[in-house]
């Protein structure tokens, strides 16, 4: 015998319950639910789909920079584009003018006539003659020689002495002499600078150039012989021993033990580099430099430590030549790590960013921690002062982003943090001055694009949170609203972040965002890409959140903006349809048709996403429900699409309206046209599309509350389509016809339907199959028996003898508290659980109390009588 439990409550049901009925009291939290269950609906979309680039460019296909007004992507790099003055500070010291007197040409005698003209050079010819003499004088003031080959001083003089086309007064001229001291002079006064020249060199006195008989001396020769000999160590030790000018690479200040460790383990390392240059073989060439970066690293000589941290970057750089991507990786990860400035710098990132370009290469990157040096890059040089360095450093890292295994080394090596901070020292700059505004913005398309790929990692959104990353993207979204580029990449963020909770929480508390979207949407209405992430944006950020959407209704014209933005791409939508796009053959009209009705409809579907999710707020609902033009143009859409080729923007457009008719205003929209809009809903409700049926009937749900509406569901017989889907076996759909049939139970004339088609029955065998997992349904089933037994006077006349039995057997065990909360409690929550227990107290026993008293006071085991439907 099921044990009976004494009524919760003395309140009795409304004979009439109208589904959306504003209660008197407080509403308790099973209640709300109730309420967006059955009439208020958020509505959820996918994240628009981001094309990949087929190739590698610093700015993307769909970049709107003009090729002219962008760094470009493609260019040459040689050995002989690195500076030798690397770090070189400036001098102060000024060069004394020359005492050099033009000789002014002689007139020609009248004898001789007018001067004949001579033909003009050779271009080629000039540049090569004008580049020689520029090496000359470049050799004589260092006191050296450049050439390919090593060249023997002596029979160089010779050679000078015998050519009968040069005037051997010219080098002893006072002026060139002059020139030349000069030259030297300074050359000795900064001979501890970086970077020498990039062909060899070989040690020949100023003096040589002159015709002193020192030239055949003992001394001259040996220098020659030793000169021969280019990695010669013993030479070097002696050189830095003695100190000589002429070809020491020693520095003042550098200690025995420093010097010692130079001869013993760099140099001889640098002696063997020469011989595998001059052959090319990188493979051999790549692990002498790995080599050389270890040593370095063992004696503490990278960054600017070593003392002859010129001869070493002199040596790498002529390395570049060689032309192996894996050799370039480690010469940079090296050159990098003795901390270059300046062109040298922005030269190294260029190489690696060349390299990057290719995803073949990406093995290359994943093999070395080359990435620790290109973070560091990031972290402690100047942005502004190297900002075309780091734009090229962050093109490389944004490539190698593309790439999972890289993506997440990165994330590990803390780049959000880096990125973000990078951000701010580019933000706070840009606030007192607009100089770098432009060459900025290059930058950030590359750092925004990184943060975009980062964010495709769970494990990134804490990052993205702990380092204020959300607010500095506004920061720059307020700076560089005009940059279609900058603006795009940001929306690409906050649509993969939005679509979290944390996230999403987060970037609705920063205020300014909600003006900043707008702003995007009034000046870039037409950038489609840019529009449908907004869009997005804001739908997650008015999904779940009511202060994000009274924050953004109570922006100014934000109303406005929204249905300008409707207006615009329904017309848009409706003119591509009508007119499409004239192209060659058949084939890419229906592809470019195709692709311009996903991206309008894409807009159009989130677009009304945002609009359903505000009119959840009361305040904003009840506005909008009064809005004319935002019902005029829900109901468009209706209108204009079919279900089978426009499912997901049908379906969210009945539920914007079905929440804007939940609002009962004096001036609401929905209820002026309410059965226009009951007419449309017909081809919703009549498709095979199960989803698109449920958003119909809780519109009809709603829309039923009025009796203009009830009486077209019984004319178009919906009624018997509303019974037919209590089969449906789905709760929420059962949930959705319950909610009609009961509002249908208010007028008397109509409440034989339910018996007549069989409702009673299906409403008990929704009460039996979905009872004790859903109170709220079957509390909406008892209130439809409750409406329909209004005129009771035998229970079995009423509902059916098997259908009174049934009942009897039901609710009584329904309403015991051990039987109706024993279920499965695995894979529930404490809320969960709570909510389930909150519903069956509050709206559940109340109703089905009652029900079953009533049917008790009526049943009877006589014999029943014939069953005769009162007349109103």
């Amino acid at each position: 015998m099921v044990k009976m439990k004494p009524s919760r409550t003395k309140n009795t049901v409304k004979s009439a319950t109208v589904i959306g009925e504003s209660p008197s009291q407080p509403k308790t939290s099973a209640e709300i639910i109730n309420e967006a269950r059955s009439s208020l609906r958020i509505l959820k979309t996918q994240r628009p789909f981001t094309p990949r680039d087929d190739q590698r460019k610093l700015f993307g296909s769909t970049s709107s920079r003009a090729p002219e007004n962008r760094p470009p992507s493609a260019f040459s790099l040689h050995a002989r584009s690195f500076e030798g003055s690397d770090s070189r500070p400036i001098s102060g010291a000024r060069l004394t003018p020359l005492d050099h007197k033009p000789k002014i040409p002689t007139s020609p005698s009248k004898d001789e006539g007018p001067p004949i003209p001579k033909p003009p050079l050779d271009p080629i010819e000039i540049k090569r003659v004008s580049n020689a003499r520029a090496r000359l004088f470049k050799v004589a003031s260092q006191g050296n020689l450049l050439s390919d080959k090593v060249i023997n001083p002596e029979e160089t003089i010779k050679r000078l002495n015998s050519d009968s086309s040069l005037n051997i007064k010219t080098f002893s001229h006072d002026a060139d002499a002059a020139v030349l001291s000069q030259f030297n002079a300074n050359i000795l006064a900064n001979e501890n600078t970086e970077c020498g020249r990039e062909e060899m060199i070989v040690p020949i006195r100023v003096g040589s150039l002159s015709t002193q008989p020192s030239l055949g001396s003992e001394q001259t020769k040996q220098d020659s012989r030793s000169s021969t000999c280019p990695g010669n160590t013993e030479i070097i030790k002696e050189q830095n021993r003695t100190g000589s000018s002429s070809g020491s690479r020693t520095s003042e200040g550098e200690t025995e033990k420093e010097i010692l460790y130079w001869d013993t383990k760099i140099q001889p390392i640098l002696d063997e580099l020469w011989p595998l240059n001059n052959g090319n073989d990188a493979e051999q060439l790549w692990k002498k430099c790995s080599s050389l970066h270890r040593t370095l690293l063992e004696g503490n000589m990278l960054g600017k430590m070593c003392k002859r941290r010129a001869v070493l970057l002199k040596t790498l750089y002529k390395l570049v030549d060689v032309g192996s991507d894996q050799l370039s990786i480690q010469l940079a990860k090296l050159i990098l790590a003795l901390k270059v400035s300046g062109k040298n710098l922005l030269n190294i990132c260029k190489l690696i960013f060349k390299i990057s370009r290719s995803e073949n290469n990406d093995v290359l990157f994943q093999n070395d921690n080359i990435l620790d040096c290109l973070v560091e890059v990031l972290s402690f040089a100047d942005p502004l002062g190297n900002i075309d360095a780091f734009l090229y450093c962050m093109g490389t890292i944004k490539f190698l982003s593309g790439n999972m295994i890289l993506l997440k080394d990165l994330l590990n090596k803390g780049l959000v943090k880096t990125l973000v901070q990078l951000m701010k020292e580019i933000n706070d700059a840009n606030r007192t001055s607009d100089t770098y505004l432009c060459s900025s913005g290059h930058l950030l398309v590359q750092v925004t694009a990184t943060l975009r790929n980062l964010a495709d990692l769970p494990q990134s959104r804490s990052r993205f949170l702990s380092t204020g990353a959300l607010l500095e993207l506004c920061v720059v979204l307020e700076q560089h609203v005009n940059d279609k580029d900058i603006c795009t990449n940001v929306a690409r963020i906050f649509s993969k972040l939005s679509a979290y909770n944390d996230c999403c929480l987060a970037l609705s508390e920063c205020t300014s965002c909600y003006q900043l979207f707008l702003a995007l949407l009034n000046r870039h209405h037409r950038k489609q890409d840019l529009v449908v992430r907004v869009v997005f944006i804001l739908g997650n950020m008015t999904a779940k959140n009511n202060k994000a959407r009274e924050e953004l209704y109570k922006q100014k014209h934000s109303v406005e903006t929204l249905l300008t933005l409707f207006q615009t791409y329904h017309e848009l939508d409706v003119k591509v349809k009508i007119n499409p796009l004239k192209t060659q053959n058949k084939s890419e009209m229906d592809e470019s048709k195709n692709q311009r009705f996903s991206e309008v409809e894409d807009i159009l579907i989130k677009l009304i996403r945002v609009i359903a999710n505000l009119s959840i707020n009361t305040e904003v609902g009840s506005a909008l429900s009064g809005n004319q033009n935002c019902v005029d143009l829900l109901i468009k859409v209706l209108e204009y699409k079919t279900v089978d080729k426009c499912e997901e923007l049908m379906m969210n457009a009945a539920a914007s309206i079905n929440n804007l008719s939940y609002y009962q205003v004096k001036n609401s929209a929905v209820r002026a046209r309410q059965l226009h809009i009951t007419d449309l809903l017909m081809k919703l409700l009549l498709c095979n599309n199960m989803d698109a049926i449920l958003e119909a009937a809780r519109v009809f749900g709603n829309l039923s509350r009025c009796k203009e509406v009830r009486d077209f569901i019984v004319q178009k017989n919906v009624d018997k389509f509303m019974i037919t889907l209590l089969d449906a076996k789905h709760q929420d759909v059962c949930f959705a016809a319950c909610g009609v049939l009961i509002n249908l139970t208010v007028d008397k004339s109509k409440r034989p339907i339910l018996k007549q088609d069989g409702g009673i029955k299906k409403l008990i065998d929704c009460l039996r199959d979905f009872g004790p997992t859903d109170w709220q349904l079957a509390s909406l089933v008892c209130k439809t028996l409750w409406n329909y037994s209004e005129k009771i006077t035998n229970a079995v006349l009423c509902f059916g003898e098997k259908e009174t039995s049934e009942l009897l057997e039901l609710l009584p065990a329904y309403l015991d508290e051990e039987i109706a909360l024993d279920i499965d409690t695995n894979g529930f929550d404490v809320d969960l659980l709570e909510h389930h227990k909150v519903c069956w107290e509050s709206e559940f026993v109340p109703v089905a109390q009652q029900l079953l008293h009533r049917i008790q006071c009526h049943h009877s085991h006589l014999e029943a009588l014939p069953f005769c439907p009162l007349q109103d």
